[in-house]
């Protein structure tokens, strides 16, 4: 049986922050390889990539799963009171780096379908989809892995991403979705001058304040059947003036926008630039707008996919799954496009944080699920 929690001490014991391979790859490539995988890296943009494939190319059940190994910095290293990458075991917990967010999913998935294929190996195809740019821009990660697989004629039926999805308990939220997510870039320019005369020039504050209060007010939508209302967050407004005497010429803001099936970043963008139109003709300034798009909302419907996880995970814990499109964004936004794809990993309490770490035992729980689910794929 391959141990999921030496495994995942392991992969934390790689420093493996984002865009550094760390030596994680190269681990699981030797594993996976050892046990009969065609292993192949996909390295793309200086960013590390690992497909690996047991079984026959483009059959027709192919089930996948999807993670990555990249981690965010540790930050202070003064603040933790363990090695970030020592892998310390204690109270009945792994420390370090990546624990949670998800070498810890990485290695249960990893595990399970190594036994799998080993003990009953199944008419179809396993494969694993591990990327080290999903905490990174994520342009050369996920999505390289696709392109590859389209270009080389690869295929999966049907993906898992193992990323964290319970907020407290295990097995009690999978994902079926996830909101998209944009970012608008306001630049409001008027014309600078001094404070006691500001009619010789056109200041851009009062129009940025207007055009942010007008989008923050805004109600985008009431939520739809899958998912909760979008939002929109004014993250930053800025103007650089240290002048208490000087009307600015210019000044920035930034939205963000998490939004739901009843709109597309088209929309979105459009109205964007709708109401900043209106406040640059009602200022006589000039508004100038950039979009950065990260994802589009998605859904996969309830139904056979899903299904199969719940059923595993209730097994396994005695939890039903809420089926859930809650959070931010995840590599199943580019997976989406291949095939149906859920999510369901382990509690993530402490994704990101000083002191990360995750219970053996949901490692454990977390393996015993994914070979439920492999098994019941293939029954």
């Amino acid at each position: 049986m391959t141990d999921a929690v030496d495994l995942t001490r392991k992969l934390i014991a790689c420093p493996s922050v984002t865009p550094e391979e760390g030596g994680a790859l190269v681990l699981l490539e030797k594993l996976l390889g050892d046990a009969g995988f065609i292993c192949t890296r996909v390295d793309r943009g200086g960013v590390a990539n690992l497909y690996a494939r047991w079984g026959e190319k483009g059959h027709a059940r192919s089930f996948g799963f999807n993670g990555h190994t990249d981690v965010v910095p540790v930050g202070d290293v003064a603040a933790w009171t363990v090695d970030p990458f020592g892998a310390e075991v204690k109270d009945g917990q792994i420390w370090g780096r990546g624990a949670t967010d998800m070498k810890s999913g990485v290695a249960a998935f990893a595990a399970a379908a190594v036994d799998f294929i080993t003990e009953t190996p199944p008419d179809g195809a396993v494969i694993l989809a591990i990327t080290g740019d999903e905490e990174g821009d994520a342009q050369d990660g996920t999505r390289a892995l696709l392109d590859w697989m389209v270009a080389e004629g690869e295929a999966m039926s049907a993906c898992l991403v193992g990323e964290p999805t319970c907020p407290d308990r295990m097995g009690e939220m999978m994902k079926i979705g996830r909101r998209g997510s944009m970012t608008g870039y306001f630049t409001v320019r008027g014309v600078q001058g001094h404070s006691a005369y500001p009619h010789r020039a056109k200041n851009p504050l009062p129009a940025m304040a207007r055009l942010m209060d007008r989008l923050a007010s805004a109600t985008l939508d009431e939520g739809t059947e899958h998912f909760d209302a979008s939002t929109l967050a004014v993250t930053t407004i800025d103007t650089g003036n240290p002048a208490n005497n000087v009307i600015p010429a210019e000044c920035r803001a930034t939205v963000n926008i998490r939004f739901n099936d009843a709109h597309s970043s088209k929309t979105l963008g459009g109205w964007l630039q709708g109401e900043a139109d209106k406040v640059a003709d009602e200022f006589g300034v000039e508004v100038a707008l950039r979009l950065q798009v990260s994802g589009e909302s998605f859904l996969t419907p309830p139904g056979e996919l899903s299904d199969l996880v719940a059923r595993a995970v209730e097994a396994e814990t005695g939890v039903t799954p809420v089926l859930s499109t809650s959070g931010g964004t995840s590599d199943a936004r580019f997976v989406k496009d291949h095939c149906p794809v859920v999510e369901f990993g382990l509690v993530g309490k402490t994704m990101h944080q000083v002191d990360e770490r995750v219970e053996v035992a949901q490692v454990e729980q977390l393996k015993a699920i994914y070979a439920r689910i492999l098994r019941d794929y293939f029954a």
